[in-house]
């Protein structure tokens, strides 16, 4: 079957989408309020630890980070969630513990949800200006073909996985979420929210500074940020650059299309499920970011149907993809560099 008459499958059998979503979008206080509770108090807790371990062990401080950047993940899915007005009932609620979960991640909430939401009206669009905004920079087979050698150049070695995974988050946390350098349709009000979720941030970090010590908070606090980026950056790759994704030109585009194969099921164990809020059922997430993360597992297995097209990965598939580089617009689908030069040389 071509991809036109998959595509065609799919708009017809998943027709009503929306009424299959719509009972898992209600807002439950009680496991809000559970899954802040089993969040932020388990990551101060080792975070506590740390801070008195730093003078026993040092390797005592990396194992004990390594755990709090999973507590942080699942964190930052409160505020990504709260972002989505989707955590509370009330719109306050939301963007409070948006705020404070912001302080954890380091990320800025107003600016970073808005990025994000932007991110979920045109996932898979070609067009450059929204290609990539939340998603990595990815050129497509004629666009490499095109570019000079220096632009092909910077564009390998930004793929390359130190680059993409290690270097890139430290950059995205300390430069493109400080700054306003996505060009919304109000610049004034794009300013002044990122001054406002900076100005929530920035001083809290410069009093556990002060209080704390300078090399200590730094030490604790940015290694596991470190960490948290690193998982952050691969869970983002994963789940919209698999090999059968879905990406046009916005003439073409469609949002079904685009949230069933562009988004991927990424299968992982309970354990990693809990830490990561869910977020690797990402084509349920895209279809409807309204549900909340502590809904998304019961939507997905009492709607099989919802899964029938998508990509799903488990972990060990997923090691696979950090080959995928370029989109084929030819034979829809991801290929590598190898491939590229196999087939157009």
């Amino acid at each position: 079957m071509n991809h036109l008459s998959i595509e065609k499958e799919i708009s017809e059998k998943l027709k009503n989408w929306r009424k299959i979503t719509s009972k898992y979008k209600q807002k439950s206080t009680k496991k809000a309020v559970l899954q802040i509770l089993t969040s932020i108090l388990p990551f101060l807790a080792i975070w506590v630890l740390m801070y008195f371990m730093i003078d026993v062990s040092i390797y005592i401080v990396l194992a004990l980070g390594a755990i709090n950047a999973l507590f942080l993940v699942r964190i930052f899915i409160i505020q990504h969630d709260c972002g989505h007005q989707s955590f509370f009932k009330s719109r306050k609620k939301n963007d409070l513990f948006g705020y404070i979960c912001s302080v954890f991640s380091f990320l800025p909430f107003k600016y970073w949800a808005k990025t994000h939401n932007f991110h979920h009206c045109h996932t898979g669009v070609l067009e450059p200006e929204h290609r990539t905004v939340g998603d990595l920079p990815t050129l497509t087979v004629d666009e490499y073909k095109n570019s000079n050698w220096w632009g092909k150049l910077k564009y390998r070695v930004f793929r390359m996985p130190l680059i993409t995974f290690v270097i890139s988050p430290v950059y995205y946390f300390i430069v493109t979420t400080k700054f306003p350098l996505l060009k919304f349709e109000n610049k004034r009000k794009t300013y002044l929210m990122i001054l406002k979720d900076n100005s929530v941030i920035i001083p809290c970090y410069l009093a556990a500074g002060f209080l704390i010590g300078w090399g200590t908070f730094l030490l604790i606090q940015f290694y596991i940020l470190f960490l948290f980026g690193i998982i952050a950056f691969w869970f983002f790759y994963i789940q919209h650059q698999h090999e059968e994704t879905y990406k046009k030109w916005s003439d073409d585009w469609n949002f079904l299309l685009s949230a069933v194969k562009g988004s991927s099921y990424y299968k992982l164990p309970k354990f990693f499920e809990w830490f990561t809020g869910n977020i690797g059922i990402h084509h349920i997430h895209h279809l409807s970011s309204i549900i909340p993360n502590y809904n998304l597992k019961a939507c997905l297995v009492e709607n099989p149907i919802l899964t029938q097209y998508t990509t799903t990965i488990t972990f060990f598939e997923s090691l696979k993809m950090i080959s995928h580089k370029l989109w084929d617009e030819n034979q829809q689908r991801m290929i590598s560099f190898r491939e590229f030069h196999r087939l157009y040389k």
